[in-house]
């Protein structure tokens, strides 16, 4: 199992944003990031629609994050361009099956008590953890 491609990318935009400390316009993101300009672009969108990511128009536009890097988890950056975490398609209700957890399988609790389980520790995974790993790598 694991993410996509757009999750992963759209990680490393916002970590390249928070380290920058300052506006980037997206063919720097891009560059800077190994992101085509045009999937840069489309995750940029969604992280802006999140609140994640702030967008500037104009000759000094750009985009610059929203919140400060204790504020952004590794979960809202996922779930901005997929949607809630689930294990598995069932615990979806637009998609699988539409039972509640206390009348469904042993199987769809078991996905539901690990799908919540990886949330919490997306969630406490925040970017000035990453940004101080950074800095100290930087510094040995």
């Amino acid at each position: 199992m694991h993410i996509t491609l757009e999750s992963d990318y759209a990680l490393r935009i916002v970590l390249f944003l928070l380290q920058r400390g300052e506006r980037a316009d997206a063919a720097q993101i891009a560059r800077e990031t190994g992101v085509t300009l045009r999937f840069a672009l489309k995750i940029l969108r969604k992280l802006v629609a999140a609140g994640l990511v702030k967008s500037f128009k104009g000759a000094l536009g750009g985009y610059e994050p929203a919140k400060n890097p204790e504020e952004i988890s590794m979960r809202d950056v996922i779930e901005a361009i997929e949607g809630v975490y689930c294990l598995n398609r069932c615990l979806n209700p637009a998609v699988g099956c539409s039972r509640n957890m206390e009348d469904c399988c042993p199987i769809h609790r078991s996905f539901g008590r690990i799908s919540e389980t990886v949330r919490q520790m997306l969630e406490e995974q925040t970017f000035d953890k990453f940004l101080a790993e950074t800095n100290a790598q930087k510094t040995e």
